[in-house]
């Protein structure tokens, strides 16, 4: 077994075991994927101060997010599909999280189900929202979540439509896999990916197949999905569904300052500032870069949370001192779960947090709180002039 001292081990290790199309869903964005690049590539634009002399015993990485409490600032992001990267990767991601005390947020597009997620697990999870046509279903699926007594409930604002992923598009993305014979040449080099697949029967979407009207198998399932993301979702739906839903709203896919603003009028207990990790729209602002705008616009009143682009806990440390309450990882714990299942997700979630009380200690800071904007050297231009 190597040793594992950076998130970029583990994805090595991720493209050896995970089949072609389900490490291009994770791996790309939209578009030309300028976005997606830049999420990443514009942290390194911003520098730390390095400190000295300062007493650094009984640091902590503790803190809360949307008041529960937290061993460091980071959820695991909802990802839809995490179940076909590794066998039952939904329940094995949940459960690493929730021994390593951070939430863990269930995708609607997930291949296992809340209520597979809710028997595998002691403590509540959150549960992400894709807003659909089918009303129906939507309000049994935030019944089901909250007989699973998920904790808050994720809604994701921007995938009204989806966006243009053309590696998705090419490799005829699914689940399960169709058989075309690019699929299984690939799958045949994947020997462990698919003994592990063989010895479950969670392969479809656990949240979806049986639950919508229609939705028998994965045939009916691909066209239902496409036809009924919700393109009409507005403000006053989110209100509603605030109310139905009567517990922690958080709002995910704030890159706007007026958009931040709508959200406190709705009332949400914490808004992420995310682009949906480039997958949405191309050529949009990397979601650092925005950050610190949202801050200004909405100051203490709500959580601000962030999400896109955190592959180090130097990245977490980036986000915090430049406002965020907190932040979301995808792609690094997923990274993880391909290469070594639920221990993969451990080991994530141990380098990030190494580097993160690493970081806060030669910065000179020995609390989350403790962290501002100025242990950071950010360049002039870093929110640019954009008009």
């Amino acid at each position: 077994m190597p040793v594992i001292t950076e998130i970029e081990d583990l994805r090595r290790i991720y493209h050896r075991r995970v089949p072609r199309m389900f490490y291009d869903y994770c791996e790309t964005g939209s578009w030309t994927q300028q976005t997606f690049r830049e999420n990443t590539s514009d942290f390194a634009d911003i520098r730390l101060r390095q400190r000295v002399a300062v007493d650094m015993e009984g640091r902590s990485t503790a803190t809360t997010m949307v008041g529960e409490d937290v061993a460091m600032p980071v959820a695991l992001a909802p990802v839809g599909m995490t179940g076909m990267q590794c066998a039952d990767g939904e329940i094995k991601a949940a459960r690493a999280a929730e021994k390593f005390g951070v939430p863990y947020t269930l995708s609607t597009m997930s291949i296992c189900s809340i209520e597979d997620v809710a028997e595998h697990t002691t403590k509540p999870f959150w549960f992400q929202l894709y807003v659909m046509r089918d009303e129906e279903y939507v309000a049994n699926i935030i019944q089901r979540a909250k007989d699973a007594k998920c904790s808050a409930l994720v809604l994701t604002l921007d995938l009204q439509i989806l966006g243009q992923r053309h590696r998705d598009l090419k490799n005829g993305l699914s689940a399960p896999p169709k058989l075309t014979i690019p699929t299984m040449m690939n799958l045949a080099t994947k020997w462990g990916w698919g003994l592990e697949m063989l010895g479950t029967k969670r392969r479809q979407f656990g949240n979806i197949v049986g639950h919508a009207k229609g939705v028998t198998d994965a045939s009916s399932l691909m066209s239902w999905t496409h036809e009924n993301f919700d393109p009409r979702l507005n403000w006053d739906r989110v209100k509603a569904l605030k109310e139905q839903w009567g517990g922690k709203l958080i709002l995910k896919g704030i890159l706007d300052e007026e958009d931040a603003r709508r959200a406190l009028d709705v009332g949400a207990d914490a808004i992420v500032v995310s682009n949906h990790g480039g997958r949405q729209l191309d050529g949009a602002l990397s979601a650092i870069r925005a950050l610190p705008g949202i801050v200004r616009a909405v100051g203490d009143q709500v959580e601000v949370h962030f999400d896109s682009g955190i592959r180090s806990g130097q990245d977490v440390l980036k986000a915090l001192a430049l406002g965020a309450r907190a932040t979301y990882i995808g792609r690094a714990y997923i990274y993880g779960l391909g290469a070594m299942g639920e221990a993969g997700v451990t080991r994530a979630l141990e380098v990030i947090h190494k580097e993160l009380d690493t970081t806060m200690a030669l910065c000179g800071r020995k609390t989350i709180e403790g962290l501002s904007r100025d242990i950071l050297l950010v360049p002039d231009d870093f929110e640019g002039k954009w008009t």
